[in-house]
């Protein structure tokens, strides 16, 4: 931001309403200059839309997915090509999503970057969502249908097979992106997943390496790692199961060895901190800094593992904003994973700060 950019700037902050030819009057300039500024802004992220508004500090902004999530837990191990007696429940889920409210319970100012159908679903998930994040970056748009998520788990709780109608996020474009950028410049941490095309992935994380804003990415699934390039500079941490590290690295996973391999192969493309998730093995984690270590997870009861990965992401960026190392980040993680574990819901409704941290406390203290 040069100098005039900069006076233009405080005059917006004193009146929002204030008019070109008001500015150009202040600032001695022609009309045509001060549209000129106010154009470079824009494209900067450092003014929203035309009406000159300007985005306000969050600390953290979630980008990606928005879904409906319905699970069906079969009575009996599942048999195939026939009819399995079952009970169904329906929840507000997606991967952003998801880490927005968990982030939302815990005290962070989180704000979503979605999209969403003009249909009953996604009203009612968005005026859910808003109680715990900013809903402004994002949009509804008329034609599209919100996405659904259905997972079929067996008579433990353990995921057999999902299903995503996801076709609304293919409307995203750069050009979406760059309009909402001003949302990107003003947050202390971007989160990805990896629901919207590679265009778009690609564009994020190239603008946010060139403008040193801090970017998590958590893959959706193994498929979509696909979606990511090949160079991921800029990429602060990468959160992803064995199952995505596996994609991610281009090999197979079959033993401890193996996981130490597949993380020095994903640092090696650039990204600054790996972790991956190992189920019931806890996770490792490791970075371009030297720092490497596995923690193992405490033994509980398992109500439903969905929505586990989402919780482990939002309590790491939880304790990273608050000033967390590393290793300690990875435990609370590993928490606040544990409490929505023991909990029905993808997101766990008594979740709060205090939970968090006293749980960090009986894990890992």
């Amino acid at each position: 931001m040069n100098e005039k950019e900069a006076l233009l700037i405080k005059y917006i902050k004193e009146n929002p309403f204030i008019s070109q030819n008001e500015l150009a009057e202040k600032m001695k300039l022609s009309r045509s200059a001060v549209a000129g500024y106010i154009s470079s802004l824009t494209k900067q992220g450092l003014l929203l839309g035309r009406a000159y508004v300007l985005p306000s500090k969050k600390d953290v902004l979630c980008v990606g997915g928005s879904n409906i999530d319905r699970k069906i837990q079969v009575i009996e191990p599942i048999s195939f090509g026939t009819s399995n007696p079952a009970s169904s429940s329906q929840s507000y889920g997606g991967v952003a999503r998801n880490i927005a409210e968990n982030l939302g319970k815990l005290g962070c100012e989180p704000s979503l970057l979605t999209v969403l159908g003009a249909d009953k679903e996604g009203e009612g998930l968005m005026h859910h969502t808003m109680e715990f994040s900013d809903f402004s970056p994002s949009q509804v748009l008329p034609n599209e249908a919100t996405g659904t998520y259905t997972a079929v788990l067996n008579t433990d709780g353990e995921m057999a097979i999902a299903l995503a109608d996801m076709s609304i996020y293919d409307k995203v474009t750069v050009d979406f992106i760059e309009k909402r950028w001003g949302y990107f410049s003003s947050s202390k941490v971007v989160m990805i997943d990896t629901n919207f095309p590679s265009d778009v992935l690609r564009y994020i994380i190239e603008r946010c390496y060139k403008e040193n804003i801090t970017l998590c990415i958590t893959p959706v699934s193994s498929p979509k790692i696909k979606k990511l390039p090949q160079r991921l500079d800029g990429v602060t941490w990468m959160i992803a199961n064995r199952d995505e590290a596996q994609a991610l690295a281009n090999m197979k996973i079959s033993n401890d060895e193996d996981f130490h391999a597949a993380a020095k192969s994903i640092l090696n493309k650039g990204v600054e901190n790996i972790i991956i998730t190992r189920g019931s093995k806890g996770l490792l984690y490791m970075n371009v800094a030297g720092e490497a270590g596995t923690i193992l997870p405490p033994e509980i009861s398992v109500a439903d593992v969905t929505g586990a990965g989402d919780s482990l992401v939002s309590g790491f960026i939880y304790a990273y904003l608050n000033g967390y190392s590393l290793e300690e980040a990875c435990k609370i993680g590993i928490s606040c994973s544990a409490l929505t574990l023991q909990s029905d819901e993808t997101v766990n409704p008594d979740l709060t700060e205090t939970k968090l941290l006293e749980a960090y406390a009986k894990y890992f203290h």
